[in-house]
């Protein structure tokens, strides 16, 4: 006979019920009347206009569609925008496990300065760090704004890991170190994997971050995909800059989403191999029984 079913909460009654149903259809025509109030008051101002031809046909120039969406998906974001957090994504990861190694070591003075890195530069706006890189320092604005979102983002991933390998049962170190191991091996081949896999989401909601803020670098005259924006309605006119700007926010949110559903077929993919390893499976009795092993038998 199978155990009842147990909940963690009460059957709603008959009263729950109907007022569930009152607020999801309060709920639900308010938000639509605020999309019609905010369709309305676009429609209003023009906004459904001619002014969305400049995406098929811009009628300007000797420019032509093809033109206008080379800028935005080539120029902008694949040589601008990828290109920065491809670069930048590597080296958060190769600082943010040094600081994390310097935030738990033994040497009280790594681990001063490492807390003094993370609280100062996690203080600090990213586009200063960018004005920093080209005022004081000369550089690009590429190089610019690769200082500006490692400087940031390894901080705040050190934390985000640091926090993971805290979650962790204080028995995965102490079991390192009893077979030999050495602190160091113990962080980077025991806690770290580990801190990684369960602080997954956060860290793809720092990548998220890290993604839009190389937006900041169009301040820096960095060519990225909200300058190509900017410097398309600049050139087609004013009116067209609901299209343009609407166009970026749509690339925005697809290359967002596209790095969330990869984070969760990796995590899925993660959970998958550690099943497979047997964690956490009922051990195998071989044939015979434990007589089987050889456990316990005393030799004539």
């Amino acid at each position: 006979m199978s155990a009842p079913q147990q909940v963690l909460f009460d059957v709603p009654g008959p009263k729950a019920i109907l007022r569930d149903k009152i607020y999801t259809l309060v709920f639900s025509v308010v938000m639509v009347g605020l999309l019609a109030l905010v369709v309305y008051t676009a429609y209003s101002r023009g906004i459904f206009d001619d002014r969305w031809q400049v995406l098929w046909d811009p009628q300007k120039g000797n420019q032509t569609a093809a033109d206008v969406w080379h800028s935005l998906l080539v120029r902008g974001l694949l040589e601008g925008t990828l290109k920065a957090v491809a670069i930048a994504v590597p080296i958060v990861a190769v600082t943010a496990t040094i600081l994390v190694i310097a935030r738990v070591a033994s040497n009280g003075l790594m681990r001063a300065l490492a807390y003094i890195f993370t609280h100062v530069f996690r203080g600090i706006p990213v586009l200063l760090t960018m004005y920093f890189g080209v005022i004081a320092l000369g550089l690009s604005p590429l190089v610019s704004v690769v200082l500006g979102l490692a400087v940031y983002n390894t901080a705040v991933v050190a934390e985000i890991l640091r926090a993971g390998i805290a979650a962790l049962p204080s028995g995965q170190r102490e079991a390192g170190l009893s077979l030999g191991l050495r602190p160091l091996s113990v962080l980077l081949r025991i806690q770290l994997p580990q801190a990684v896999r369960i602080m997954l989401p956060a860290l793809v909601s720092q990548v998220v971050v890290l993604l839009k803020d190389t937006s900041l670098g169009f301040i820096i005259a960095y060519y990225e995909l909200l300058t190509v924006t900017k410097n398309d309605f600049n050139y087609f006119g004013e009116a067209t800059t609901v299209p343009f700007v609407l166009v970026a926010a749509i690339i925005y949110i697809t290359v967002n989403m596209a790095v969330s559903r990869f984070a969760h077929w990796l995590e899925g993919r993660l959970s998958g191999a550690r099943s497979s390893a047997g964690v956490g499976d009922a051990p195998v009795v071989p044939p015979g029984g434990v007589a089987g092993t050889g456990l316990g038998v005393t030799a004539h």
